[in-house]
């Protein structure tokens, strides 16, 4: 638990104290760049952060709808009979061609 606060004390410690660079004029001008490249460096890794994982659901995305392409593609050659008829027909013609006499 936080200790009870004392009237008549600055109730916000120093390193909680919220300054606007732009304003305060105690800032140089090197500690307001310092400043601007560690929020810059922060708004980045929050970028690539989400973006990492956009990019992942899209990666998985894609291979989930390959994938599926690709099954979908296999069940339905299996059930084409196509090539069972034109193994008959040829077994067929062979045989009709062992009974005709050849000149």
């Amino acid at each position: 638990m936080a200790a009870p606060r004392e009237p008549g004390r600055d109730s916000e410690a120093a390193f909680a104290k919220r300054i606007d660079p732009a304003r305060d004029p105690e800032l140089s001008a090197e500690q307001r760049r310092v400043m601007q490249r560690a929020e810059e460096a922060l708004r980045q890794r929050t970028l690539h952060r989400r973006l990492r994982g956009r990019n992942a659901l899209t990666g998985l995305s894609i291979a989930a709808v390959a994938l599926g392409i690709y099954g979908y593609t296999f069940y339905r050659i299996s059930q084409e009979r196509f090539l069972d008829e034109l193994e008959q027909e040829v077994e067929a013609a062979r045989a009709q061609a062992a009974k005709t006499p050849v000149n």
